[in-house]
């Protein structure tokens, strides 16, 4: 596990151009994240591989690259991150922390996937925002896209603007189309293409 993540230095990583540290997060990604074999998918799916997203989300130097990257491309009108415990999570606090870095704090709310069984009972953990904030969900890895609207719908019925999904991968299975009906702006970091191009280079 050490020999695959030798490429990054950790002095850098809070200075480097965001160029650089997306090739970091490929690398990353393609190292330690996708796997090959026969997997079933949250979706249901069968498929031939699988991206653990949380190898990269929770590691350290994998976080910090995300929250720049994924800062970097928010509005400026973003007043707040969400998304789909437990997938998101780590991606949610990566980014809020850089946030206070760059002097632009964003906080993060976590949605369950079911309510919580006492105290508030709430859906959303995390700082209570203005009604009709504009918040943006993050996700790891997008199939279907049925995780992350889950949170959008969740945000909504609690009074929040959510117009846009962001995510690290796009498996290309059907995720985007499906936002894009729904009248949600989707945008991820890497396509499953991308990580499987830059695998026959390593």
């Amino acid at each position: 596990m050490t020999d695959q993540i030798t490429f990054l230095d950790s002095s850098s990583l809070a200075t480097t151009d965001l160029t650089t540290i997306r090739q970091k997060l490929l690398n990353m990604l393609c190292n330690l994240a996708y796997r090959e074999g026969n997997f079933v998918l949250s979706s249901g799916q069968s498929s031939g591989y699988y991206i653990n997203g949380k190898y990269v989300t929770l590691h350290p130097l994998g976080a910090l690259i995300i929250g720049r990257l994924l800062l970097s491309i928010l509005p400026e009108d973003t007043e707040g991150v969400a998304g789909l415990t437990l997938g998101a999570d780590p991606i949610l606090t990566a980014v809020s922390v850089v946030s206070a870095y760059e002097n632009r704090p964003i906080p993060a709310l976590i949605i369950r996937k079911q309510a919580k069984g006492h105290g508030t009972m709430s859906y959303i953990e995390g700082p209570v925002l203005e009604a009709n904030a504009k918040i943006v969900v993050l996700e790891d890895v997008v199939t279907t896209g049925a995780s992350a609207m889950m949170a959008v719908n969740r945000l909504r019925d609690a009074g929040y603007q959510v117009n846009q999904i962001f995510s690290l991968v796009d498996r290309e299975q059907g995720g985007k189309e499906f936002y894009e009906k729904e009248g949600i702006q989707f945008e991820s970091i890497f396509t499953i293409s991308e990580l499987q191009e830059n695998l026959k280079k390593v």
